[in-house]
């Protein structure tokens, strides 16, 4: 029976082969191949090669590309390039079908065993499928280049976008325009695309959240989540009322708390709640991971809008005004009320925007939309509130009402905004999205950080004063515990106080330095404080424009944080110490001298230039000293040594070189001495040091005011020596231990000396005593009848007078 079936089979077969050799031996070229692989060897061996290399440059260029316009040519090639690669494609597809045809027709190969074909056939059959295989590689080839090219065009979208963020100066058409509103009028098929897949995710986490087996634990989430953002606020409101008067200590600090506390229940409030309708989806086991995503950024923004709410309403404070810790008058208060919450909503809801464009891949004309749109409510929030207020002022001035008192901080904080306003304004007309983007992030960043620093400051220092106050709870504990008296909880509420401002400071820098629009954490910024200490990531930077701006802020920044340090410690807390004046300025001087170092080291870090390549620098301030540096240095030095050792220090009275007064100030190069005519005497430091100095008051110098008088030989030494010691006795200024004495000095013919020598609390002094004392003696020898030395005479002999002569006195 299979003999019989094998008969025909093997006519078929041979009939195939008759009718088909012809045919094949017609379409051999001169290398013998046949007619199927004729056509992958003219559009398939040369072109999909070529495809693969355009690929691979594009990937190239796509890694150093900076530029919107370098990304627009690559775009449109990665474009081009998988259009060519769906055309090679579509031409190679007839091949494959010809060479599955002409295979159909040869049929399967026998089995073992069977039916023997001959030589020629199973030939051509290899033949066929050795070009079936090749074929269909090549397809998968070129299918896979044409994927790749669409993936590398949206990667290149991707990094567009992100490019908008940094290129500021990139003109991109104004929001005036037709093709700023074209996302929203007409939107491009592939966001609407991106957009309809992204809500059909959405839709299907929202349909499985609301099945039954899910339906119970969604709607209670829901239902926390509503009741947390409406009313959560308000119910924590209530019992801190009750709890700030009666159990903190009457001050300020109750006012600082009670802000600190609006805050950071507006804060977790609103953002626990967000959470919480965000888990209702990520809980589910078939969330997509776009959802997920998406909830994990949405509860990001939502912590950042809320802030700038909570910052608002705490600082403004219109529920309690009496608490407010801004001077700001109640009715300006009031017209204020509803911009730091409209400003934290459209934050809010241009956030989201953002967010779905980048998680998306949305073209860039719809980023451009959103950031745009943004830029535009942000600058008219920040336009309409200045002018409301003062449009307000000018009201209460017209009505009689007492406005606050205006500094010139907030007047430049007014202006700054106002400012910065127009021109986000004039950056969206004239179409410099990107710019007016920047401008409106770096403007709410630094906004919310110095908001932040101001409400933390007051927290801080109200902390501690509260604290340490002697008539609080825990002053009277920590008195009596440790022992210490008032001046020394002063002192300690003083440094603590200092010190929390210093780190509150230094975080404030580092977050302006280095934060972007709600991406530093507070751990992120300890993180980075702890890399420049350390100086992990100061070397190996490169020196960028960028850079130059840190460096600017890096230094203005630190001269501020410096010289309010400087009068912190001069003002505040060394005069609260035991110190004397002179250890205090000197004190002063040497933590001025290092922190101008640390500001100039850390300006040059911002600034990228590492530190391993600051040996040129030494090598040129080592020439510079040998040819005409070294007294620069030498004085230097010898400050530094001043300071150290303090052989003379700020206050002392000096004597060098014929000049005598008192150091006012000590600098790096010299010192200053101002004499007794108020004038100054500018002393290098070296002689200081290599000079004879004498130093009047070094260990707390006694004066010594000694009058030398001469009296005729007939006078009493005994009553004249009882008069001078009464005469010292009885001043005020003459110390009684040592006690003043007379001594006897000389004894001549023209009289009797005597010298009366008294001790003063210090040189500074002897020379008013000295006069008073001469006045007062002067008055007691007249009273007694005695008289001082008389004055010489010389006797003149006229020729002819003889013993008569007339006497001239000289």
């Amino acid at each position: 029976m299979q003999k019989m079936f094998r008969v025909p089979f093997l006519l078929l077969a041979l009939l195939s082969c008759l009718l088909l050799t012809p045919a094949l031996s017609q379409a051999d070229d001169s290398t013998g191949q046949p007619a199927a692989e004729q056509p992958v060897k003219v559009n398939a061996v040369t072109a999909l090669p070529a495809l693969q290399k355009r690929l691979d440059q594009l990937k190239q260029q796509v890694s150093s590309a900076k530029t919107d316009k370098k990304f627009t040519g690559l775009t449109d090639a990665a474009q081009a390039l998988a259009e060519d690669a769906d055309k090679l494609s579509a031409a190679l597809a007839p091949d494959l079908a010809q060479v599955q045809a002409q295979l159909d027709v040869l049929g399967p190969a026998p089995a073992p065993g069977t039916l023997t074909e001959t030589p020629q056939v199973i030939s051509q059959r290899n033949k066929l499928n050795n070009s079936k295989t090749l074929l269909t590689t090549q397809i998968e080839q070129t299918k896979a280049i044409a994927v790749g090219a669409r993936n590398l065009s949206s990667q290149i979208s991707g990094l567009r976008r992100d490019a908008l963020k940094t290129q500021i100066a990139l003109n991109t058409g104004s929001i005036l325009g037709g093709n700023f509103w074209a996302p929203l009028f007409n939107p491009n098929d592939d966001d609407a695309a991106r957009f309809d897949d992204f809500g059909s995710q959405v839709s299907d986490a929202w349909k499985q959240a609301w099945s039954p087996e899910w339906r119970v634990g969604s709607g209670i989430y829901l239902l926390l989540a509503l009741a947390l953002g409406i009313f959560g606020r308000h119910v924590l409101d209530k019992p801190m009322n009750w709890i700030l008067p009666r159990w903190l200590p009457q001050g300020r600090f109750r006012r600082s708390f009670l802000a600190c506390f609006t805050t950071l229940s507006t804060t977790l409030t609103l953002g626990f709640s967000v959470q919480l309708l965000g888990y209702i989806f990520t809980r589910l086991p078939d969330t997509s991971a776009w959802v997920n995503e998406f909830a994990q950024q949405l509860g990001e923004l939502t912590y950042f809008s809320a802030l700038i709410a909570g910052l608002g309403i705490a600082l403004l404070s219109n529920n309690h005004p009496s608490w407010r810790l801004p001077g700001i008058a109640d009715p300006l208060a009031k017209t204020l009320a509803s911009f730091p919450v409209l400003l934290a909503t459209f934050i809010f809801l241009f956030g989201i925007i953002e967010q779905l464009n980048n998680l998306v891949g949305a073209s860039v004309s719809a980023t451009l939309f959103g950031n745009g749109l943004a830029a535009l409510l942000v600058a008219l929030n920040c336009l309409i509130a200045p002018v409301r207020v003062n449009r307000m002022r000018r009201k209460m001035k017209a009505d009689g009402e007492q406005t606050e008192a205006r500094s010139t901080l907030a007047g430049l904080i007014h202006l700054v905004i106002s400012i910065t306003a127009v021109v986000i304004m004039l950056a969206l007309l004239i179409g410099y999205i990107p710019l007016a983007r920047f401008v409106t992030f770096e403007l709410l960043w630094i906004g919310l950080v110095l908001s932040c620093l101001y409400l933390l400051i007051h927290f801080v220092v109200d902390f501690f004063e509260s604290l340490f106050a002697p008539g609080t709870h825990s002053g009277k504990i920590i008195k009596g515990t440790l022992s210490v008296n008032d001046r020394h909880l002063s002192l300690a509420a003083t440094l603590f106080s200092a010190i929390g401002k210093t780190a509150l400071l230094l975080f404030a820098a580092v977050a302006l330095l280095n934060g972007t629009f709600g991406s530093t954490t507070p751990l992120e910024l300890l993180a980075k404080i702890v890399d420049i200490w350390g100086g992990k990531g100061l070397e190996g930077v490169n020196i960028i424009p960028a850079h130059a701006v840190n460096a600017v802020l890096c230094l203005v920044v630190g001269w501020y944080i410096l010289r309010s340090a400087r009068r912190w410690l001069d003002n505040d807390f060394l005069p609260k110490t035991m110190m004397d004046r002179g250890m205090r300025a000197s004190l002063v001087t040497l933590f001025t001298n290092v922190g101008y170092v640390l500001i100039i080291l850390l300006t040059l870090s911002s600034l990228g230039i590492e530190w391993n390549k600051l040996a040129w620098i030494v090598s040129a301030l080592s020439v510079g000293i040998g040819f005409g540096l070294q007294e620069i240095v030498k004085n230097f030095i010898s400050g530094l040594i001043l300071l150290t050792e303090r052989p003379v220090k700020v206050g002392d009275l000096i004597s060098i070189s014929g000049v005598e007064g008192d150091i006012r100030r000590i600098n790096v190069r010299a010192t200053e001495i101002q004499l007794s005519d108020k004038s100054t005497v500018i002393v290098p430091n070296s002689q200081l040091i290599s000079q004879n100095v004498r130093n009047a008051t070094m260990g707390n110098a006694q004066g010594v005011a000694t009058i030398a008088l001469t009296f005729p030989l007939d006078i009493d030494p005994e009553q004249v020596r009882s008069l001078l010691l009464d005469a010292y006795n009885a001043h005020e200024q003459i110390l009684d231990t040592p006690a003043a004495s007379v001594s006897f000095k000389e004894l001549g013919p023209t009289g009797i000396i005597l010298s009366v020598t008294g001790y003063v609390n210090s040189p500074r002094i002897v020379s008013g005593t000295r006069s008073d004392l001469l006045y007062e003696i002067l008055k007691m020898l007249r009273d007694a009848g005695i008289s001082l030395s008389q004055t010489q005479t010389m006797v003149i002999e006229r020729p002819g007078s003889g013993r008569n002569a007339q006497a001239e006195e000289s």
